[in-house]
């Protein structure tokens, strides 16, 4: 057994769970998802290619009511007028191809959709990793729900279920911590949006938690939609004709220092994104950039880059009126336009020394394209 492999097991006292993380060993009651816990696979994949990604929500905008899929749901509420929609009585496990084309175009449109009462939907999908079966994102084949939205992506240091690799997990306790998080900063809020550093990051991203603390672990979101419109069209006019620099080389590192689980299955990449890109359904236009992975303004000096970017991570990061704040409850599915919003853990539970233990299924959508046609993204 590898040192830096995550491994879950049985012991010789059925009611206990080893897991194993580098040379740290954590010893857990039985827990029913025990089969869906980080395991860190040495196995090493190589660049991705690029792809043609044909955006489900295109489908929609032609179907008669784009909305259809909600008409029986018991209550629909907007979190808040720039983002998120919360919903209650739609089973994400049942819909049809046709209401999975809307879901993603009202994804789209709101940036954050918070389903509750998704238990069918979770707890099929986690039957389904240790077993065959047709099930609701069966990761192996085609899952009904994300092969429909896009080519899954597979994360390359992240801790995954033993032999899927398509889904990522987030994994914290008492005694260990499998996430990307800083541990020397004043705050653990990190606004990003996921894995922004690959040459076509994700669009219509699922994440649900599988455990929970009583209180905390909630989930901050932004709408970079807005953002982009607080400021000064002038500002807007020049911010378009810049691009920037999205890298995974510190996240790579992080894991290579033995932090997360001490893999990485693929080689760190760079990639050259537009400040401001065009979603291609609804056209709106967004903010691209995020403290966690842009490193740099293409063509710009070094304090010339470093003041535009630190003045938009303070605006995203101080803009109260246009987050919405997600508390997680069991059962509650959440999805987001991975294009026009970001987002951020808080991680405000480790004196209760309790799980919290997470599962995203993440499509990946086009390049991201400029929202000032004709500019040149060049490489990094």
């Amino acid at each position: 057994m590898s040192a830096v492999e995550t491994v879950t097991e049985v012991s010789q006292t059925p009611s206990i769970l080893n897991l194993r993380g580098g040379d740290k060993e954590q010893k857990t009651e039985s827990y029913s998802y025990a089969h869906l816990l980080p395991y860190f696979s040495p196995e090493k994949y190589p660049p991705l290619a690029p792809f043609k990604h044909e955006d489900p929500g295109f489908r929609a905008l032609k179907h008669a009511d784009p909305r259809a899929f909600l008409k029986n749901a018991i209550s629909v509420v907007e979190l808040t007028p720039n983002l998120g929609t919360e919903v209650n009585g739609v089973n994400l496990a049942t819909l049809d191809s046709d209401g999975r084309d809307q879901l993603a175009l009202e994804v789209a449109r709101r940036g954050l959709m918070v389903f509750r009462g998704q238990h069918e939907f979770i707890d099929k999908g986690s039957e389904f990793v240790p077993r065959v079966g047709t099930t609701l994102w069966k990761v192996g084949r085609a899952s009904p729900l994300s092969a429909r939205l896009g080519k899954l992506h597979i994360h390359p240091t992240s801790g995954h279920p033993k032999d899927y690799p398509q889904i990522h997990l987030v994994y914290r306790d008492a005694n260990s911590s499998f996430n990307f998080e800083r541990e020397d900063s004043i705050t653990s809020t990190v606004w990003h949006s996921d894995v922004s550093y690959e040459l076509q990051p994700p669009g219509l991203t699922t994440f649900f938690l599988l455990s929970q603390p009583t209180t905390g672990g909630d989930t901050l979101f932004t709408s970079q939609v807005s953002t982009l419109k607080k400021l000064s069209p002038s500002f807007v006019a020049f911010l378009r004709t810049l691009s920037a620099v999205h890298s995974g080389v510190e996240q790579a590192q992080f894991s290579r220092s033995g932090k997360r689980g001490g893999i990485v299955r693929r080689e760190p990449v760079e990639h050259v994104h537009p400040l401001v890109r065009r979603h291609p359904v609804t056209g709106e236009e967004a903010l691209y950039v995020n403290r966690q992975f842009t490193t740099r303004i293409v063509g710009l000096k070094r304090e010339e880059s470093e003041t535009i970017l630190k003045f938009l991570y303070d605006h995203v990061d101080k803009s109260g009126d246009l987050q919405a704040r997600v508390k997680w409850q069991p059962g509650t599915v959440v999805l987001w336009d991975n294009r026009v919003t970001a987002h951020s853990a808080i991680v405000d539970y480790g004196k209760s020394n309790e799980r919290r233990h997470g599962a995203r299924i993440t499509p990946q959508a086009e390049r991201p394209i400029p929202a000032l046609e004709g500019l040149e993204l060049g490489s990094a």
